[in-house]
């Protein structure tokens, strides 16, 4: 007895799914394998206080002055030193700030920190910026750092993305123009803005720690991690790094706003005979909170004395 001409279709049917299932096996890409597998959980985000929306929401900046002693070249300098902190919007993918809104940006305490002063004849202008997410639970999403002086001109940045990855740029032979990569661990730039957040979740005891863009690129070391001792006390944390004979020591007030009050960085210069230990110190002036990309007239040059800048 024949089959009817429907049985032969659905056999056809069932041939072609398994046909296809079975291609579509053979054509599975290692990218989808990956996207695949169980991902790790991401980090709860920090859960953020009344005061602080209330205080880094508002449409302000926090400007801090200090003075500032700048060990260089083996001497001590005199100086000022800025910290600018404000919150803003930034795009995760092209890690720049966002002209608009959207619920895809992630909202940063961005720090733009910038040192002045001379070495001799010439002078010298630091400054370095740091994108660190409010939600306390990532590392610094970029940080950069730029030094003129009358020799020329270096350029670093750091990009958070599947690893650290680093372009710098020199007037110096031995360093030039680079591009690489390295692991991500705690970085030194991002401690203060962490700080700003929230000083009691501050890692303490032996940590690896990339010391800050700019450390690095004065005394010409390589950008990686360094083991370093952390310690919290009532207003100050303090990183110990052994093998770089360098002491950082950031002192804050220990109630909110945990505004920044100065800091210490000692470290070990020259070899043998010519040894000699320094310790750069900024100790704070006064503190502004302003929309200061408003204040762009010659009469708001007026702010700059109530900060004590020259």
């Amino acid at each position: 007895m024949s089959k009817p001409k429907a049985f032969y279709i659905i056999l056809a049917a069932i041939g072609f799914s398994v046909m296809s299932c079975s291609d579509t096996k053979k054509t599975t890409s290692p990218q989808m394998a990956i996207s695949e597998r169980p991902q790790k959980k991401a980090t709860p985000k920090t859960k953020l206080s009344e005061a602080f929306k209330n205080y880094w929401y508002s449409g302000e900046a926090e400007i801090t002055s200090y003075r500032l002693e700048q060990a260089r070249y083996g001497e001590l300098r005199e100086g000022t030193a800025v910290l600018v902190f404000v919150t803003e919007d930034f795009l995760p993918e092209v890690q720049v700030k966002a002209d608009h809104y959207s619920e895809n940006n992630i909202r940063v305490l961005k720090l733009n920190a910038t040192k002045n002063f001379n070495t001799g004849i010439y002078p010298y202008s630091i400054m370095e910026s740091t994108f660190y997410p409010v939600a306390d639970n990532q590392h610094a999403l970029k940080i950069t750092n730029s030094v003129q002086e009358w020799c020329g001109q270096t350029y670093m940045q750091l990009n958070n993305r599947d690893r650290f990855e680093i372009q710098s740029h020199s007037y110096f032979q031995h360093s030039a123009d680079q591009t690489f990569a390295v692991d991500k661990a705690l970085t030194e730039n991002e401690l203060w803005a962490k700080l700003r957040i929230n000083p009691k979740k501050l890692l303490v005891g032996p940590i690896s720690i990339v010391p800050s863009l700019e450390y690095l690129r004065l005394n010409h070391e390589d950008v990686k991690a360094y083991d370093a001792l952390a310690t919290l006390d009532e207003g100050s944390y303090t990183l110990s790094y052994n093998t770089l004979n360098r002491t950082l020591k950031i002192n804050f007030n220990p109630n909110f706003p945990y505004d920044i009050l100065g800091w210490e960085e000692t470290t070990v210069y020259g070899k043998g005979a010519d040894t000699k230990t320094l310790t750069t110190k900024a100790t704070k002036l006064e503190t502004l909170k302003t929309d200061y990309w408003n204040k762009k007239s010659k009469t708001d040059e007026s702010l700059r004395e109530t900060l004590k800048l020259p």
